[in-house]
């Protein structure tokens, strides 16, 4: 490849896919050659970071030449044609495996496209492959015994996130300009985090996710979302029209998208938080959340802190609700294959009765372990009466968080603005014990509120260690994150109330435009 070449070549897999839909349709660069540029790019950062584990080229090939005869033909093309793009490991995808991490299903191949997939495919889309994930996607980490660990492109010796974090990884690489993943506790927010990349979870029902080897499909009262990651806020909102079938479709989902660009941001009141007592923040999220207040400010927005209500009975409803068959659901998904260790923890405690929980976390808050104590406690409610309970309480959560939003000091509250983790990209097998780092991304799946993750800056060495020395595991775990930080990307999150996606991605569009100025700014990874 010559010099010229090679140029060309890194330079379209730096590009939005909006701008190389709009490259294509215009005939100044050819379908082929950007999907071979972002082929190219896999195949560069692929062994080190181990986040594409599917590959579909000769079919990408193949349809990116079918798409240039299209755009040759003068044809209608779609919004996304010629676009190369990659989806989630646990899509079906016809032709392909959705293992979820598990051994067993490595030959039982997808008899059709997943809805949201098809879509995609339907815009004009090419799909180069399918990216690594958590076994049954449970945890922040995206490490498997079928396909392996994935690396951060920032540090590889971090994780990009989980259960979408190879989708992530390769975005933020330039691997794919776009990809889909899900999110159910942060499984697209948190690898976007991690990896400096913009994701956005709909509001539940929008993009219903389907997969049926994870927490049981049937399991309704916290749902599952498709959710697009992109390195630019554009991207994810053209995905997010792409998933949703339009602007207005005529069959689901129950209501329109609006349109972020009509949105006015003087009109808009803002209530951030930098901490709400789940999880203790290192110093570069709480400076993050601070800069994009002022960024919204700065757009013209009313913005002032706020504390959401009662994060305790939230987090027991997440972990009760997702809990309650005890693991069952979980243990019958695994079948035959062996348990990851991180699922093996989670589906111990799954498992045990409320009274032996009780039990325990009294042995280990007087052994100094107050974090786990408060975890275990989550647990415990096996039978049907107290699932029907905890679901009524959730709904009365629901209402209750409204009312706080409506009857805000100020005026009702548009958008609210936090955290997306707790902690930047964790060190490999830290999820175990760093799940409730994530509780800022759970609330607003329990809410089934719409939520944007966007980058704003990166850890500076002097934030690398925020918490004390201590003799709990969790925080002694969450002190060696913070260690050696230095470099890794911060996002903030942007959640709106249900419906207006289109309100979060203004407000994440503002603060992108404003972070993207600054130095510290996360744009590409070293890998």
């Amino acid at each position: 490849m010559s010099p010229t070449t090679a140029a060309k070549s890194e330079s379209l897999t730096k590009l939005p896919a909006s701008e190389l839909a709009a490259l294509i349709a215009g005939g100044e660069v050819s379908s082929v050659e950007v999907v071979e540029a972002h082929i190219e790019r896999i195949e560069q950062v692929n062994p080190a970071l181990n986040a594409v584990v599917f590959k579909c080229y000769e079919s990408a090939r193949a349809e990116a030449r079918a798409a240039d005869r299209r755009r040759a033909e003068g044809l209608p093309l779609g919004p996304l044609h010629g676009v190369p793009v990659t989806i989630k490991e646990s899509f079906e995808l016809r032709h392909t495996p959705a293992t979820f991490g598990l051994p067993s299903r490595a030959g039982v191949m997808g008899r059709q496209d997943e809805p949201h997939v098809a879509r995609l495919r339907s815009a004009g889309a090419i799909i180069l492959g399918k990216t690594n994930v958590s076994q049954l996607l449970l945890y922040y980490e995206s490490d498997n015994p079928l396909y392996g660990r994935a690396n951060n492109p920032w540090d590889l010796e971090r994780s990009c996130g989980g259960s979408s974090g190879g989708e992530g990884a390769i975005v933020a690489a330039g691997g794919s300009p776009l990809g889909l993943g899900n999110d159910l506790g942060g499984s697209a927010r948190i690898p976007a985090a991690f990896c400096g990349v913009a994701a956005l979870k709909p509001t539940a029902g929008r993009t219903p996710d389907i997969s049926r080897y994870s927490i049981p499909y049937g399991q309704q009262a916290i749902v599952s979302q498709v959710s697009p990651l992109a390195r630019q806020v554009k991207d994810v909102a053209l995905a997010l029209e792409v998933i949703n079938g339009g602007r207005n479709p005529e069959v689901e989902p129950p209501a329109p998208l609006g349109d972020p660009a009509g949105v006015d941001m003087s009109r808009l009141r803002v209530a951030y938080y930098s901490d709400d007592s789940s999880f203790q923040v290192a110093p570069a999220v709480r400076r993050a959340v601070e800069e994009a207040a002022a960024m919204l400010r700065q757009a013209g927005a009313e913005v002032r802190p706020w504390q959401p209500p009662d994060i305790e009975l939230a987090l027991s409803l997440f972990f009760g609700i997702l809990g309650a068959d005890g693991g069952r659901g979980l243990r019958i998904a695994l079948g035959p294959d062996k348990a990851d260790p991180r699922v093996t923890a989670l589906l111990f405690v799954a498992r045990r009765s409320g009274l032996t929980l009780a039990l325990a976390s009294r042995l280990l808050e007087f052994l100094g372990q107050p974090s786990l104590a408060k975890f275990i406690r989550y647990f415990g409610r096996h039978d049907t009466h107290h699932y029907w309970q905890m679901v009524e309480a959730l709904l009365d959560y629901r209402r209750h968080f409204l009312e706080n939003l409506d009857r805000a000091q100020g005026g009702p509250i548009d958008l609210i603005l936090c955290p997306a983790c707790a902690l930047p990209a964790f060190t490999h097998m830290s999820s175990r014990e760093l799940g409730l780092a994530g509780a800022y991304a759970m609330l607003y799946n329990l809410l089934g509120y719409p939520a944007g993750v966007v980058p704003v800056t990166r850890v500076r060495p002097e934030e690398e260690v925020g918490r004390a020395p201590s003799k709990d595991r969790v925080e002694q775990i969450a002190r060696k994150v913070e260690q050696g930080s230095a470099g890794l990307p911060v996002a903030v999150q942007v959640v709106a109330r249900p419906w207006r996606e289109h309100v979060a991605l203004a407000a994440m569009q503002a603060i992108e435009t404003a972070a993207r100025t600054r130095p510290d700014y996360p744009a590409f990874p070293p890998v």
